[in-house]
Parts: structure tokens; sequence; C-alpha cells
């Protein structure tokens, strides 16, 4: 555990030392959420245009290679075009916050609290900020854009309406926004939301899904429900628990 520890902590030397805070928080954080989305996404486009697994894909549809090009480049214009902007302008709030970079790195004991408090305080917004994109005016001119995918794979979790990514990302920056953590548990919190909400509209119930695990955890099973029904009798509408939707 020692080296392990030593590893990482001079692989953050490593970045602190050659690259600013401003670098790290907004341009290192975009790049880490790019790699990490695509790369766990991806997969989903190749499974079901192979037709590898699909034992356990939920729907039998399957979406046009037209479609889930459309998806692609749509996520490219809408992360440079709003997700790096967004990143750059709250970097001022994050440092005023107290989110620092430097080592040492936190303990677990600090950051395993901070990532479940986020959890819990994401799925929270979501799911209020979500019922009103629900409402009729917002859907028809908002989110439907994120619903016309009705099989959804993993890349389609965040491709929404600009107004959306705004509207619901601030669930995703409340919790680090008002606590200030640590640069390291902003990123492993980033990896593990993008992740998250990639499984859950991948489109396939897995036997070692994390559904069948977590008590409380939706999973793709019951997100998929959610974009298959029209949107006034949808439900499940939070984004990683079911209770607030029970």
């Amino acid at each position: 555990m020692a080296s392990s520890l030593s590893f990482l902590d001079s692989c953050w030397l490593y970045l602190i030392t050659h690259f600013s805070d401003f670098q790290l928080a907004c341009l290192g954080s975009f790049f880490l959420h790019e790699s990490v989305f695509f790369l766990s996404g991806l997969p989903f486009i190749f499974l079901e245009r192979a037709g590898y697994l699909s034992k356990y894909k939920i729907q039998t549809k399957n979406n046009t290679p037209a479609a889930q090009e459309k998806c692609i480049t749509r996520l490219l214009l809408y992360h440079f075009g709003v997700n790096l902007p967004v990143m750059i302008f709250s970097y001022p709030v994050f440092t005023y916050m107290g989110m620092q970079s430097s080592l040492p790195l936190p303990s677990w004991k600090v950051i395993l609290p901070q990532i479940l408090f986020y959890f819990i305080v994401e799925d929270f917004i979501f799911y209020w900020g979500h019922r009103v994109l629900h409402t009729k005016f917002l859907y028809k001119h908002v989110h439907s854009v994120h619903h016309e995918y009705a099989t959804p794979f993993g890349l389609t979790s965040e491709y929404a309406h600009p107004v959306e990514i705004l509207f619901l990302g601030f669930a995703t920056i409340f919790g680090p926004a008002i606590t200030g953590p640590h640069l390291f548990t902003l990123w492993l919190w980033m990896i593990l939301r993008v992740l998250e909400t990639v499984e859950a509209h991948c489109g396939y119930h897995f036997p070692w899904s994390l559904s069948n695990f977590i008590p409380l955890y939706g999973g793709a099973d019951f997100h998929d429900y959610h974009h298959r029904l029209l949107y006034t009798k949808s439900g499940n509408y939070a984004s990683t628990f079911i209770y607030m939707d029970r």
C-alpha cells in the first residue's frame, strides 16, 4: 500500500509542478472527462452493431449507425461549446470555496464520505430538476432532445439540449462547489459520475451490473424504462438511486 501511495503522490507531484491550478482544474478536468466518457461509452456502440452479448440487451431494437454518428457529432459540439466553457467559468467558484491541488493528497477517510455525499446530493437535485424537465413546455423545447433516443446507448447519457446540460450539470457540481474538495477528489467524483451515467444509459443489464449488488441503485434497467415510456408517464427520474422515485 505504501509503495502504491508513493507512486500516486509522485504522479500528482509531476502534475502540480508542470501545470498550473487553472490548467489542471479546467483543461485537465475536461481531458479526463472526455477520455473516461468516450472510452467507457464507445464499446456499447460496438456491442450493439456487432450483436455481441445481445441476450443481456434490455431492448431488442437497435439504433442505426447514422443515429449513433449523429450522437457523437453533437456530443463533441456540446462538450467543446458548453462543457468546456462551464469548467473554465466555474473555476473561480471552486477556488473561492477552497479547492486545492497541493500535496499531501487527502486520505480515503476524507475522500469516500465526500464522494458519497456528492452522489446523494446530485441524485436529489437531479430528481427534481428532471421532473421539472418533464413538464409539457420544458419537455417539448428542451428535454425532448435527450429523448430522441428511446433505445439509449452509453454515449446518449450526455446527449442533451445545451440548456439541459447547464440545468442538470448544476446537480453534478453543487456538492463539490459547497465543500471545496481537493482536485483529486473532484476528479475521482467526475470519473465515478461519468461511469455511472454511461452505465445507466448503456442499454444492457449484465449479471455483473451494480444494481444486482448495491441496494437502491438504479442502473441500466431502471433508466431504460424511463426512455421507453411517454414523457408524461415515464417515472424513474432519479440519476443514481431509486428511493426518490419510490
